[in-house]
């Protein structure tokens, strides 16, 4: 069936990926030359889904330049603090139909996309080791299980495309599940209607779906994050130990009260850090 469009969901805080997370949104991250969101719109458009939405809500004005290049459409989350990413799919309800769901910090080195889908999917990779990742199991073609971590498994990664009818009974179930289920992923709902939301895992091969949690990660893949971060918060650290930026590593947000990253720790030459965003306050552990 034809895809009718891509919802690309741009909501979160990423508090994973502080520091970067402080000064922009992880979703106008440069990776390799690109920006994250801007690969991916382009993918979507080269495979002929030509209408583009954008769920946002951190630093949604940071986003508002992708109208004018992209001819994207945005729509604001405003409960994107109270509410997990089923938030962002009740703010597009009204246009999710036989539609691309996406995360907007994915980065895929292969075009996953294309104008017609074979029913709803959940993209996976394959794990040989553990994981902790959810993996899923199948049954007669369809999802019929679903766990965090595992081994030997094909694991939840990137996107998924979903077909009118899980549509429309998706958006029921959420409905009257919404102020019950503020804080679950859309996925756990899913999970718990696996026997009337049936979807199939569309199986990519290793190294294809890319996510970076991490600072740490994200200069696995893309190298010339070790010496350059393109932070200033960074940069200014740097400066003031008397060291650079390819000295740091090990970075882990520190979380608040209200699951955001109030800070972050790191280590540089064996010693421990820890940095207060809000205070702007740098400490030795």
């Amino acid at each position: 069936m034809k895809a009718d469009n891509a919802v690309i969901m741009a909501a979160g805080t990423s508090s994973r990926f502080a520091p970067l997370s402080f000064e922009r949104h992880k979703a106008l991250t440069e990776v390799r030359g690109e920006i994250l969101i801007e690969r991916q719109i382009r993918q979507l458009r080269e495979a002929g889904v030509k209408d583009v939405y954008l769920v946002t809500g951190y630093k949604a004005e940071q986003f508002a330049y992708l109208r004018s290049k992209f001819g994207v459409r945005l729509i604001h989350n405003p409960d994107y603090l109270l509410r997990n990413n089923n938030g962002s799919i009740w703010a597009a309800k009204g246009i999710i139909r036989n539609s691309y769901i996406c995360s907007a910090d994915n980065y895929f080195t292969e075009n996953p996309f294309e104008d017609n889908a074979d029913g709803s999917y959940y993209a996976a990779e394959y794990s040989d080791g553990h994981t902790s990742e959810w993996c899923m199991t199948e049954k007669d073609g369809y999802i019929d299980s679903v766990t965090v971590g595992g081994a030997e498994a094909w694991y939840m990664a990137g996107h998924v495309f979903w077909d009118e009818e899980f549509s429309l009974k998706f958006m029921s179930i959420l409905s009257s599940e919404y102020e019950a289920d503020r804080v679950l992923l859309w996925e756990d709902i899913f999970i718990k209607h696996l026997p009337e939301l049936k979807m199939r895992i569309r199986k990519y091969p290793p190294g294809v779906i890319h996510e970076f949690d991490t600072l740490d990660e994200l200069r696995e893949f893309d190298r010339t994050y070790i010496q350059d971060t393109r932070s200033e918060i960074l940069r200014k650290i740097a400066k003031d130990l008397n060291t650079t930026e390819g000295q740091m590593h090990g970075f882990k947000a520190i979380m608040g009260g209200s699951n955001e990253a109030i800070g972050f720790a790191f280590r540089v030459n064996g010693h421990a850090f820890m940095f207060d965003y809000g205070r702007r306050e740098l400490k030795v552990v």
